[in-house]
């Protein structure tokens, strides 16, 4: 039933928790699994011009330690063929365009589980995913009280 998915990763738990998601069912399938990481250029061409290559490096290494994650997670499986890539644009935009291009059966992300006004005002990947998706998404929520690695430095 699969034999393509993609996990669209942003290094974040509820990311890593669609990591182990994703692994589990492309091992239930035999199916190849892509990691992707988009660097999201509209957060940096918006960032003051002094601190852009600082936040570019950021997002570098934020994006190695995700793709990273996915590897060493998938070596403990052993049984996927693992492709990682590296997208710069809009995240949705390009998750979409590379599930398209690698003719993936699914997409799995990461959701913080957002709520209210906030959730539907500020948008997330995530929604846009499910909507914009010509295949489908399946998305792995944070749990409450999860430790948020991209907040342990806060």
């Amino acid at each position: 039933m699969f034999d393509t998915v993609v996990i669209a990763t942003d290094g974040s738990g509820s990311a890593e928790r669609a990591v182990e998601a994703a692994l589990d069912l492309a091992a239930r399938f035999d199916a190849t699994v892509h990691g992707l990481y988009v660097v999201d250029t509209g957060e940096v061409e918006t960032t003051p011009e002094e601190v852009r290559e600082a936040l570019e490096r950021a997002l570098a290494t934020t994006g190695g330690r995700a793709l990273s994650f996915i590897l060493e997670a998938a070596d403990a499986e052993a049984d996927e063929e693992l492709v990682t890539a590296v997208r710069e644009g809009n995240p949705a935009d390009e998750i979409c365009k590379y599930a398209v291009e690698h003719d993936a059966d699914v997409i799995v992300s990461g959701t913080r589980g957002r709520h209210g006004e906030h959730g539907y005002l500020l948008g997330s990947v995530a929604e846009e995913l499910v909507r914009e998706a010509p295949m489908p998404v399946l998305t792995v929520r944070q749990l409450e009280g999860e430790p948020n690695p991209e907040r342990e430095d806060v």
